[in-house]
């Protein structure tokens, strides 16, 4: 007893922190922390900046002059903003779902040992890693044999599947899930979808989470797919419709809903705080939904361990 409770006491003096360390880590951790929050911080203060005190002073953390035309002006666009909002929306849930499936489907199949084409496909999947056909390449196969130009489909389907995703995935599955379980569920009569389905997935919750955070993160953001498949206006996304206002601030003068003429239109609108007001439109959905999805990462690491 004397000697597990000497070993005890040395893996416990091994693995203790000092408080000096520990007081670093915290200032290390605290430091990231306001690097990461500062510029959401002082894109919020720009957008509820009066676009005369922008002009005149220029930007501050501090703004010198409150105003709320930025979001007013959002609000008067409320169709316009709105429309995009909901692409923006119906894009990552599909897409985040789709490739949720692809990717975990394929993970698991190639995790396989005993899978015949899992070398071959493994280098089908690694390949795009290093290189792919190119955009023009792609844009004729989107375009012209699949005919997905002003679709839906075209802001879902090329971000659907990465390879860098199914990877993860095929790494997960074949380190983490106990092929003892695997095996004797085959033994009991199940087929490989069935014991996907009843067994991997319900013990997947940190890798599925991680794969779901990384698609949702991706279609959120994107807005080049936009740029490229679609030239109808319903169709744009949110941030395609950020990209369009801050290369050409007339987009939304093109898109009237106010009934004044083109010049009036650019007169009333608040040109730098439209932009960050959108931007901190973008960022707020997908910052209130991550802490959701933070105690998958840990949790179900050692659910359905084998018990002797």
């Amino acid at each position: 007893m004397s000697k597990k409770k000497h070993e005890k006491e040395e893996i416990l003096k091994f693995n203790r922190i000092k408080k000096s360390s520990n007081v670093i880590f915290n200032i290390i951790f605290i430091i990231t922390s306001i690097i990461s929050i500062a510029p959401i911080v002082f894109v919020f203060m720009i957008s509820i900046t009066s676009e005369k005190s922008l002009a005149r002073y220029g930007y501050h953390l501090i703004p010198k002059e409150f105003s709320m035309d930025a979001y007013m002006f959002l609000y008067q666009e409320a169709d316009v903003i709105l429309k995009a909002l909901f692409i923006s929306i119906l894009v990552t849930c599909l897409g985040t779902i789709i490739g949720v499936i692809l990717t975990t489907t394929m993970g698991y199949v190639l995790s396989r040992p005993d899978y015949k084409l899992k070398g071959f496909l493994t280098w089908i999947v690694f390949i795009p890693m290093i290189f792919n056909g190119g955009m023009i390449a792609t844009y004729v196969v989107y375009t012209n044999f699949l005919g997905l130009k002003d679709s839906i489909w075209s802001l879902i389907l090329p971000l659907a599947v990465s390879s860098f995703n199914v990877i993860i995935c095929k790494t997960f599955f074949r380190t983490t899930i106990p092929e003892s379980i695997i095996e004797s569920a085959r033994i009991d009569g199940a087929s490989q979808f069935n014991i996907f389905i009843s067994i991997v997935l319900p013990i997947s919750k940190p890798v599925i989470a991680t794969i779901s955070l990384f698609l949702s993160f991706g279609y959120w953001n994107d807005w080049f797919l936009s740029s490229l498949y679609i030239n109808d206006s319903d169709l744009l996304s949110l941030q395609a419709l950020l990209n369009n206002i801050q290369k050409n601030i007339e987009y939304l003068a093109n898109n009237p809903t106010a009934g004044v003429s083109l010049q009036q239109y650019k007169n009333q609108m608040p040109k730098e705080g439209v932009r960050m007001a959108i931007a901190i439109i973008i960022a707020l959905p997908i910052a209130c939904i991550y802490p959701f999805f933070q105690k998958y990462f840990i949790t179900g690491l050692t659910i359905g361990a084998v018990k002797g």
